[in-house]
């Protein structure tokens, strides 16, 4: 077979002013033409380098100090470039740059320019590598756009980036990318930010132009699961050396080298054994004598009789927005964010919640926390046998409410303030609640940062010196100050590395255990749920739709959305790999063509129903076991 790329025994070093640090240090590997090769590795492993000096746009501090990177163009058969010894203006670089070979990065947002349509942006890439009229450009851009998915490529070619959902800008982004039809693409981390059903539509994307193209993909992720379903070729990364690679089943079924070994143990996974944990590359180091353990005045363990600390009654949000014109206003609408959603957390238990972007879930939590009102319903706190409604709170009360409910943000950078000091960050809360002095905060914040495994003498950084893994220990350090009973964890791991997960998950289940603390805990991922929550909530387009004890829901999910949900998750073994064919259709989270009796529309709407084991599913009033088991 004959390659598209050769990498032979490349070195990139940066010369910074503090010395001179080795990125990419002897990789060798090859694309095959019509193949995937996945480069895996954490951050930090030197994969995004190797990319950007594939496509020439390494930074001026980075030099490429030894090493071949061989492009054979099937257009040119005989011909080959090396793309290390081309300069990154020349003639020839800018020929294959973007023409022959492409790259979508991992951030969509970041990527396109917020100032043109994505018409605009797409078109600029054919106009640069092929001769076209204006009128040509628009008619193969509107074709390219229905070719990646776009519902209507008429209008979408004059919308702008922020118009479009996280899912359609990637789209667009692989529009740009294909619209020359390159040899090699390359995809930089293509779906970390997005959801597993959205993943798994680019994912088949990506695929389906593959075959259609005969272009090979130098794929670049940290998802175990995503390689499994996708390479043909396996190239494992750690510090800038390759430590493994090969064919996809060898690397799965035989893996050798130790940090390969650890990367798949580190990966969540379904139907892991009863009280078997994720093992991460780096365990975290921290004291479990803490005094803060003994001074936090953990709640009991969950009781049967017990009333549940939080209790969410018919919650309802809607907002009111204006389309219009430039010059004048619109019509009003009225958006149903959160719609009659009922649920209760029992003390000490962790119930995942768990949906697409754009289901509630976020706004939900906010209403808990009273960052934003709700339309209509209840919300109960107990708090140690004293009732709470949260809604009605003002004042002092409401003030005191926040002292007893935290929050644990997705993004570990844009939650905490570059401007502020560790110290200052996770003693910001009891100078607002006025907790201790001086000397006691000075005490409180150092067993905090013991507690979650950071080092005393790191008090004084700022954020921007620390790893995404130890800004979100920060977080949670942060959220623990004023020793809550109750955590909200929004999509505290999204952001995060496989083995930094299992970090953050670990640490989460032992300071629950340790401080006698509950948790809502927010995903999209119904594999790291699994491995986390005791009850799980599954929620779509603003209403719950079936919730259960974590072990029923896998066992026996009823209801077409979970079902969806859970054949969308990658598994780390290509046995199970994605049926894209079943998991690209649009039904499962439209509410609208859910089969009889789960459909939502205008004449109908579906209660949830006890069907038995704490197990709820909402579905038409009268409809009978037996006609859920048949559907």
């Amino acid at each position: 077979m004959s390659n598209v790329l050769l990498v032979r025994d490349l070195k990139v070093e940066f010369r910074v002013a503090e010395g001179t640090v080795k990125a990419v240090d002897g990789v060798s590997f090859r694309v095959p033409e019509g193949k995937t090769v996945a480069l895996v590795g954490e951050s930090g492993s030197g994969k995004s380098v190797i990319s950007q000096a594939i496509m020439s746009i390494l930074p001026r501090t980075a030099h490429i100090t030894k090493g071949e990177i061989i492009f054979f163009d099937p257009m040119k058969p005989g011909n080959f470039y090396d793309i290390a010894k081309l300069k990154p203006d020349s003639r020839e670089m800018r020929s294959i740059r973007g023409g022959r070979i492409t790259i979508i990065f991992q951030e969509p947002m970041t990527s396109l320019s917020p100032l043109h349509t994505i018409g605009n942006q797409i078109s600029e890439a054919l106009h640069l590598h092929h001769r076209k009229t204006k009128e040509e450009g628009l008619e193969l851009t509107r074709d390219m756009l229905r070719l990646v998915g776009f519902p209507n490529p008429e209008e979408a070619v004059h919308s702008y980036p922020f118009e479009l959902s996280g899912g359609l800008r990637q789209r667009a982004m692989i529009a740009m990318a294909m619209i020359c039809h390159p040899a090699l693409l390359i995809a930089d981390e293509p779906t970390t930010a997005l959801d597993v059903t959205i993943q798994a539509q680019i994912l088949d994307l990506m695929q389906s132009l593959q075959k259609r193209l005969k272009m090979a993909i130098l794929l670049i992720t940290h998802d175990l699961g995503v390689v499994a379903s996708m390479a043909d070729e396996v190239v494992v990364m750690y510090h800038g050396k390759v430590m493994e690679q090969g064919a996809l089943e060898d690397i799965f079924k035989d893996p050798r080298h130790p940090y390969l070994k650890a990367l798949l143990k580190a990966v969540p996974r379904f139907h892991m054994k009863e009280g078997e944990r994720l093992t991460p590359i780096r365990e975290i180091m921290r004291d479990r004598n803490s005094r803060f353990l003994e001074q936090a005045n953990p709640r009991g363990a969950i009781g049967k009789e017990e009333k549940p600390i939080l209790e969410v009654s018919k919650l309802t949000k809607t907002f009111e927005t204006r389309k219009g014109t430039f010059f004048g206003s619109g019509k009003k609408q009225t958006v149903t964010a959160v719609d009659q959603v009922s649920f209760f957390i029992k003390t000490g238990e962790c119930l995942g919640l768990v949906g697409e972007s754009g289901c509630g879930k976020t706004t939900l939590s906010k209403m808990i926390m009273r960052a934003i009102s709700a339309t209509d319903g209840s919300i109960a706190y107990n708090d140690r046998g004293r009732d709470l409604d949260v809604l009605s709170l003002e004042g002092q009360d409401l003030f005191d409410y926040r002292n007893k409910v935290q929050f644990i943000f997705q993004d570990p950078f844009s939650s905490l303030n570059p401007r502020m000091t560790v110290f200052d960050i996770i003693s910001e809360p009891l100078v607002i609640h006025n907790i201790g002095t001086q000397r006691e905060r000075e005490e409180t914040v150092k067993e905090l940062m013991n507690l979650v495994g950071l080092d005393v003498r790191f008090l004084r950084r700022y954020p921007h010196s620390f790893s995404g893994g130890q800004r979100q220990r920060i977080g949670i350090a942060r959220a623990l100050a004023l020793k809550p009973d109750l955590l909200i964890c929004d999509e505290p791991v999204s952001a995060l590395d496989v083995s930094i997960q299992a970090q953050i998950l670990n640490l989460l289940k032992d300071l629950q255990k340790e401080l006698g603390l509950t948790y809502l805990f927010i995903s999209h991922n119904l594999a790291v749920v699994d491995y986390i929550a005791d009850r799980i909530a599954v929620m779509c387009q603003g209403r719950l739709v079936e919730t259960a004890p974590r072990d029923e829901l896998f066992r026996n999910p009823v209801h077409p959305y979970t079902k969806r949900l859970l054949a969308a998750v990658p598994e780390p073994d290509p046995n199970y790999r994605l049926d894209f064919s079943h998991l690209v259709s649009e039904k499962a989270s439209n509410p609208g063509l859910w089969p009889h009796p789960f459909t939502v529309d205008q004449d109908r709407s579906p209660v949830m129903m006890d069907i038995g084991e704490g197990h709820f599913v909402r579905v038409e009033e009268g409809t009978s076991i037996s006609e859920l088991q048949a559907s």
